[in-house]
């Protein structure tokens, strides 16, 4: 009796996956529940589990391979007819003569199986490949023990330490060796790498955001002098009762919301000839992870508190970069902040994230001379730009949208108000 291994159902917007690394072979005993594939979508890293316990008879899709939801991934068969199944084949003797070695080897058998058992992440698979780092001797942080792209930073950080001090003692010029190697060498090469799942998704919904929706960006600047001096005065007494610093992403998240109220239209979408308006505000905040851009929701966002908000940023830019995002994580939103300036962007022009009809992008704080009072002073000064979908948000909208998270801005008590 034999059962299927298939592609599981994740969530109505996954259709298809990518065979991200296969965790036992062809003729591996199993058991049900234990892992025995990881996939990877456009969305989450997932493993699928052995559907019952036996001997994995047949792999249909092997590492890289593209599949679909329902698709069969392998086959499972009964422990006794996976035995019995080399005696009743006769083309199949090779696999039967080798059975005393292995059991004459039975000791080097088990200390090989942990490698083929070690649990981890598709990223931090890759990073160990990368770094020359053996996953069997990495420490996991995750659940169950599971492998971490951290963990594997942190062990190829330990592991480089000691060698830089003795790589540094004759290295008086440093540049030199690396100089004249470029110089010997007069090929040019090329690495030719398949894009993840998730970076496709990505390159694809940018595609059809641009050629779909009537995009246009609108820009003003913030002074953020007022946010400034409201997080030194708190940011201490703050940490101490919520064990989570006071960021700016509450700050904008309040004033988003507040705003949106004002301007129903740019929290809604377009489905047909019909406008949605939603009178919920699911704020997704995007995340910048190692295998792409991902935009997380903050669910009822109106209803959360600062340190609720930025309690579950860090929770998901945490969970982003461990590949350890649900679909729920990840799943509606009303209305998206992306924040360039963490990675020092002083001014873009952020893309739809559809079927949403407007997001706002967050800048650089920079120092800046501004007129104030008849005065040149210099204030700590942030760009913002709105970019919204013309079909149904009106430039006279988007304008005083922007102006009034302006405001909240500018005078955090008024979110109090709120």
């Amino acid at each position: 009796m034999s059962a299927n291994v298939v592609v599981p159902e994740v969530g109505e917007s996954i259709v298809d996956a990518r065979v991200a690394r296969w965790l036992k072979k062809e003729g591996d005993a199993v058991t049900a529940g234990e892992p025995l594939v990881e996939l990877e979508t456009d969305k989450i890293d997932l493993e699928v589990a052995a559907p019952r316990a036996g001997v994995l008879s047949r792999i249909a899709h092997a590492d890289g391979a593209d599949v679909k939801v329902g698709e069969v991934l392998g086959v499972i068969d009964d422990a006794a007819a996976g035995s019995a199944q080399p005696e009743a084949g006769s083309a199949q003797p090779k696999a039967v003569s080798p059975a005393p070695e292995a059991a004459s080897r039975k000791p080097e058998a088990v200390s090989a199986e942990p490698a083929d058992k070690t649990r981890a992440t598709p990223a931090a698979r890759n990073v160990a490949q990368q770094n020359a780092v053996d996953l069997k001797k990495v420490q996991g942080s995750g659940d169950a023990g599971r492998v971490m792209r951290r963990d594997v930073e942190a062990s190829a950080s330990a592991t480089k330490a000691p060698a830089e001090p003795a790589a540094a003692k004759p290295a008086s010029k440093p540049l030199v060796p690396v100089r004249e190697e470029r110089r010997r060498g007069d090929e040019r090469t090329e690495e030719r790498v398949r894009m993840s799942k998730r970076r496709a998704t990505i390159a694809k919904r940018l595609v059809e955001a641009q050629s779909t929706a009537a995009m246009l960006t609108t820009f003003n600047e913030v002074d953020m002098s007022a946010i400034q001096a409201v997080r030194e005065r708190h940011k201490q007494s703050f940490k101490e009762r919520h064990g989570v610093g006071l960021g700016l992403t509450s700050f904008f998240v309040k004033a988003v919301v507040g705003a949106l109220r004002e301007f129903p239209r740019i929290n809604a979408e377009i489905q047909g000839d019909e406008m949605v308006l939603k009178h919920y505000y699911d704020i997704g905040v995007a995340v910048g992870a190692s295998e792409g851009l991902v935009v997380p929701v903050l669910r009822d966002a109106d209803r959360m508190s600062f340190a609720q908000i930025e309690g579950q940023v860090r929770a998901f830019a945490k969970a982003a970069e461990d590949g350890t995002l649900s679909l729920a994580d990840l799943k509606g939103g009303t209305f998206t902040v992306t924040n360039g300036g963490v990675f020092g962007s002083l001014l873009s022009t952020p893309i739809l994230n559809p079927p949403q009809v407007a997001i706002l992008g967050l800048h650089a704080i920079k120092e800046r001379p501004v007129a104030l009072n008849g005065q040149v002073v210099i204030r700590p000064m942030m760009y913002t730009a709105l970019t919204y979908d013309h079909r149904i948000v009106d430039g006279s909208e988007a304008v005083q949208f922007l102006v009034r998270v302006k405001q909240f801005v500018e005078d955090p008590g008024a979110l109090l108000l709120e």
